[in-house]
């Protein structure tokens, strides 16, 4: 069987939120109000600081669904297309790429994991390498219009869920598998696979990780994606190397104690 690794997306792949990162061109496109917009960034302050509990996380999707309804598909696809670079390149943590790059190196199939609407996060995946996506999917009408309904919601319980479809489906073995993200409520994620590593964690997953013995790294360095294209500045990258050779020691280290 194939093994895999899972990332999270807000918080572990990028330094924010999608959500809120594609706020301003929604705005000025008219689809969202000024207080719309700022509710968006005091959500994403709260977020930042303390994390979030699964009853804000559903207070947030039901915002979300009742904001979004109406929106046509194509546009909002259209809007997102235009503005990726501008507003996803510069958040994009260089640790994560180096991750990525290194799960696929070594054959495993890398997965993006996001409670964002696929509509976001499927653009920042491909901008990142990555084909493999598992998303909230909202609703659509005949004319491709957003409905307040929800076909798959990628929230807490319903990420491991989901990876679990997808690893019968691919067939994925998730105890040879990883899964990386910041979130209390994604513990079901890392509870999935039997390498889960925390990252950026929040106060309550940074217990439950130091209790579980699970690797906890700090992402630090959002960087443009350039990088991957042209050969990158030994200073820009030697720090990156010795971050992801920790990584490996205390995954190593992990292992050794749950044995």
């Amino acid at each position: 069987m194939t093994e895999a690794a899972f990332f999270d997306l807000d918080k572990t792949i990028i330094a924010g939120s999608s959500s809120l990162a594609f706020g301003k061109p929604l705005y000025r496109a008219g689809f969202l109000q000024k207080g719309h917009l700022l509710r968006l960034g005091i959500g994403q302050f709260t977020y930042m600081l303390f994390g979030a509990d699964e009853d804000a996380l559903g207070r947030a999707r039901d915002e979300m669904l009742d904001l979004v309804s109406g929106w046509h598909k194509a546009e909002i696809d259209s809007i997102v297309a235009q503005t990726l670079d501008d507003v996803i390149s510069p958040l994009v943590f260089a640790e994560a790429l180096f991750l990525i790059d290194e799960h696929v190196r070594s054959g495993r199939e890398v997965y993006v994991v996001s409670a964002s609407p696929e509509e976001f996060v499927t653009p920042i995946a491909k901008m990142v390498g990555i084909d493999n996506v598992i998303a909230t999917k909202i609703r659509t009408d005949g004319l491709g219009r957003f409905v307040p309904e929800l076909d798959r919601y990628v929230m807490g319980q319903g990420k491991a869920d989901a990876m679990r479809e997808v690893a019968d489906q691919d067939g994925i073995d998730l105890e040879g598998s990883y899964a990386y993200t910041d979130s209390f409520t994604d513990i079901p994620m890392l509870e999935a696979v039997g390498n889960p590593v925390v990252v950026n964690p929040e106060k309550e997953l940074r217990e439950a990780a130091q209790e579980n013995v699970w690797p906890i790294l700090e992402f630090q360095r959002p960087v443009s994606l350039e990088p991957r294209v042209q050969a990158p500045p030994k200073r820009v990258w030697i720090p990156i190397a010795v971050g992801v050779t920790g990584v490996v020691v205390a995954i190593a280290l992990s292992k050794k104690k749950r044995d």
